[in-house]
């Protein structure tokens, strides 16, 4: 475990919110090894999914980039000593399939090339 405290790079959640997902990270980190980072974010998200609905996400790591899009409020980017978690909600409905994600797009995509 590490025992470092929490430091907030960036969030646009609110504090309660905020200290939810720090309080699942040092409970992540106490169930498993800080190298197994996808246990770490599976274990924070299956609990942000189920207390704030799903499609949330979580990245947990040392190194790594990202560019998102986020729903409001839903956005927190935190350390605890070295290992980095990002956490945020995307604005689709989990209940719509892959094909029909990709359907909009290319509708959309369709509708662009004909204007």
């Amino acid at each position: 475990m590490l025992e470092g405290k929490a430091v907030v790079r960036e969030t646009d959640m609110p504090h309660a919110m905020q200290s939810h997902a720090m309080e699942l990270a040092y409970k992540a980190l106490d169930l498993h090894e800080v190298s197994d980072c996808r246990s770490i974010a599976h274990h924070i998200k299956q609990k942000f999914d189920e207390a704030y609905g799903s499609a949330w996400h979580c990245v947990v790591g040392k190194n790594f980039g990202s560019c998102i899009t986020h729903l409001c409020g839903t956005f927190i980017f935190f350390h605890v000593e070295m290992m980095e978690f990002l956490i945020f909600k995307d604005g689709k409905d989990s209940t719509e399939s892959r094909e029909e994600a990709i359907g909009v797009l290319q509708t959309e995509s369709q509708d662009s090339d004909d204007a």
